[in-house]
């Protein structure tokens, strides 16, 4: 009987360090340092062009008072069109790089900044778009008071950048249009699928991690669904992913293309695993985003000048 109720205190000891483990796993990941996200950058195509503009550091207040780290970049030609930039998980600012020169080129300055708990930001936890939709909305409120000449405001994100531009349109944000590139629909469908394909039992796996996320962070992971912030959205959307991702896998930009209640189109990029489509074709990435900001940058004058 004393070995059983042992072998029963060790079981549940090793059920209780798993269960507050996986959260702090799946919500607390290594960050790369700016440093190290630009060294990444500039190995994988030129960077060049970064040095050349004229950059401002500052600090946005977000979501609960915590402050986040920004950089505008300015188009060497002079312009009121804005863009931000949002990179993805255990990425900062500098991991948005590689999508300005398309909007420097296009006529945008762009704004870049550090997810919470990323880059120059203090240390937090990641909610996958929840906290983070909020921190972006600040953002949104910060560049339109900062630059009172601002005509035209778009958003780009990129995986948990995605996710945190979609989270943020439940708030309906004063913006022109979006570009969400592979970004999730939902987090389970991803942490599901880690699971699997490491043959451990998914569904209860995610449940214990749920429980644990509610436990040590309050926040559940079932909730953490960019999808729900779309059935009434009617900004318009321009989807883009990796035709062979297999992290984010492309259905999500699928589903989202179909649940948002405005104008939105969705393009598979071939041969581009995750996060990194703009590399792999930059031609034809940059030609969806031109004719997609082609029609609604040209609605925007179009509204702007029936008012």
């Amino acid at each position: 009987m004393k070995i059983f109720l042992i072998a029963i205190g060790i079981l549940a000891a090793l059920s209780v360090m798993l269960i507050l483990w996986l959260p702090t796993y799946i919500m607390t990941g290594k960050r790369q340092t700016l440093e190290e996200a630009f060294l990444w950058q500039s190995d994988h195509y030129d960077t060049s062009f970064y040095g050349k503009l004229d950059k401002t550091d500052y600090t946005i207040t977000g979501a609960e008072g915590y402050v986040l780290h920004a950089e505008l970049l300015t188009n060497p030609e002079p312009t009121a069109r804005y863009m931000i930039l949002t990179h993805g998980y255990t990425d900062n600012r500098k991991g948005a790089l590689k999508y300005v020169p398309i909007y420097l080129r296009a006529g945008f300055n762009c704004v870049i900044y550090d997810l919470r708990g990323h880059g120059e930001n203090k240390a937090d936890f990641t909610t996958y778009g929840i906290r983070e939709g909020m921190d972006l909305k600040a953002v949104i409120e910060d560049t339109k008071k900062r630059y009172p000449d601002l005509s035209v405001l778009g958003l780009h994100g990129e995986s948990l950048g995605a996710a945190a531009t979609i989270a943020c349109l439940k708030y309906r944000p004063d913006v022109d249009f979006a570009v969400a590139d592979c970004g999730f629909s939902d987090i389970r469908n991803v942490l599901e699928r880690g699971f699997r394909n490491a043959h451990l039992p998914a569904e209860a796996m995610f449940q214990l991690a749920d429980l644990g996320a509610k436990i040590k962070y309050h926040y559940s992971l079932k909730e953490m669904r960019p999808i729900d912030s779309l059935y009434e959205n009617e900004i318009p959307l321009l989807f883009l992913h990796g035709a062979e991702d297999s992290f984010i896998i492309p259905q999500n930009s699928r589903d989202m293309e179909k649940a948002t209640k405005g104008m939105a189109d969705v393009h598979l990029i071939p041969r581009a695993e995750h996060a990194v489509s703009v590399l792999v074709q930059p031609e034809l990435y940059e030609k969806y985003v031109s004719e997609f900001l082609e029609m609604t940058v040209s609605i925007h004058k179009n509204d702007t000048i029936r008012k």
